[in-house]
């Protein structure tokens, strides 16, 4: 029998090791604060960025955009090898 999985429709946040719902501004500022804490702990060189090789080309480029300009690396590939 297949498992059927619930889709999220609001952003979680880990709190004391426990899952909540939180607003998606609360969401987004703690994902940007822990971009800045890794860059900021281990430099912009230790992050690296996989984009998707079937999504569009629109999208691979803000990818590169934001791993670029954002978070100030170079390390980002979208295997478009294949």
């Amino acid at each position: 029998m297949a498992q059927r999985y619930a889709r999220l429709t609001r952003p979680l946040v880990r709190e004391g090791g426990a899952l909540r719902t939180a607003t998606w501004d609360e969401a987004l500022d703690r994902a940007a604060a822990g971009f800045r804490d890794a860059v900021a702990r281990s430099g912009p060189r230790s992050f690296g960025l996989f984009s998707c090789s079937k999504a569009t080309n629109e999208i691979n480029f803000i990818a590169q955009k934001f791993a670029r300009a954002v978070i100030g690396s170079n390390n980002i590939d979208s295997c478009n090898r294949t």
